[in-house]
């Protein structure tokens, strides 16, 4: 399981526009469901369908639940906090 710590920084660098960061920590968590949910939206917004939905494949999740990513992202980090 994900430090929950980790998971709401790698949302806050994602939403402040570092993607590379982001991206980084998540990788680091891909047995963790909540990770899995942030890498997929960050491929979201990269603009890589294909691998998004991959990783979306791997939450309980859609693809097409947030038409943007930045309340899904905004989404993420309130359940990651509640």
């Amino acid at each position: 399981m994900a430090d929950r710590q980790d998971l709401i920084r790698a949302v806050d660098l994602a939403l402040a526009g570092d993607w590379d960061a982001a991206h980084k920590i998540v990788q680091k968590h891909e047995d963790d469901a909540d990770a899995c949910w942030i890498h997929a939206v960050l491929h979201k917004m990269e603009g890589d369908a294909a691998n998004s939905r991959y990783w979306y494949r791997r939450t309980m999740h859609a693809y097409e639940a947030y038409p943007d990513p930045r309340q899904e992202l905004q989404a993420i980090k309130a359940a990651l906090t509640y």
